[in-house]
């Protein structure tokens, strides 16, 4: 299959685009980085042609102020004009758990016009929404410091390493487009005060771990279990120490 991966540069990108390669997909990556600009649309055209198959796993570089607002926007309205001028028939985008319950957040505000744009194109289309990786723990574990101490709530989370993201990113890529979301999560639930415990520890980081309900997720206090998939979601395989014993070894 011809595809064009969006976002080729970045975490999940890199991984997939390996991942379609070793398979033997014919892969056009597209990122700033390698002259491809989905908010102005530079090489965006050039890009798209042939392809089939559109995974868009571009994401916005800060998720603090409205700046997130306006690259999913325009960035998705481009991605999906190319898409259309090309005849693209399945356009994949991931996309994150909790985002319909999260529009509190400036980010996850984006990422609900960014779903809701793929939605009403007329294009095949499926919204993978992901659980946090494994990967940005260290950052989320920030958004709760105070000097010493981190401060961080018990909501509940299924964490899930990026590699077996990529992975299900490309089974999704070789089926039908599903017209809907799915939803990947780990093997694990814990709660995101007792993942900093778990990460700290294996990194000798002696700070301790205050557990605080009231502390905001992104600028959204957490209830319920918003950041838990749903009942149908894929488990991946990789388990928190799996990655971090593997991550270490690096």
């Amino acid at each position: 299959m011809k595809i064009m991966v969006a976002g080729a540069s970045g975490l999940v990108g890199t991984q997939l685009t390996a991942k379609l390669r070793r398979a033997g997909h014919d892969v056009t990556v597209a990122s700033l980085s390698l002259g491809v600009d989905t908010v102005t649309g530079r090489g965006l055209e050039a890009a798209m042609a042939g392809n089939e198959i559109v995974i868009d796993v571009t994401n916005a570089a800060s998720f603090g102020d409205s700046s997130a607002f306006d690259f999913f926007r325009t960035s998705t309205k481009n991605l999906l004009a190319a898409a259309a001028g090309a005849n693209v028939r399945h356009y994949l985008a991931l996309s994150v758990v909790g985002t319909p319950y999260l529009v509190e957040s400036d980010y996850f505000r984006a990422k609900l016009v960014q779903e809701n744009l793929i939605r009403a194109s007329g294009r095949g289309y499926t919204i993978l929404r992901s659980t946090q990786f494994y990967e940005f723990i260290n950052g989320l574990i920030e958004i709760g410091a105070e000097g010493d101490v981190l401060r961080l709530p018990p909501a509940a989370m299924r964490p899930v390493a990026a590699s077996d993201v990529a992975a299900f990113l490309m089974e999704l890529a070789a089926g039908s487009p599903v017209g809907d979301v799915v939803e990947i999560a780990g093997p694990e639930q814990f709660g995101m005060d007792e993942i900093a415990r778990i990460y700290l520890a294996a990194n000798e980081d002696q700070r301790p771990v205050m557990t605080d309900p009231s502390v905001p997720y992104f600028d959204v206090e957490l209830t319920g279990n918003v950041l838990l998939p749903g009942a149908g979601a894929r488990t991946a395989s990789q388990t928190i120490y799996d990655w971090l014993f593997q991550s270490m070894a690096a």
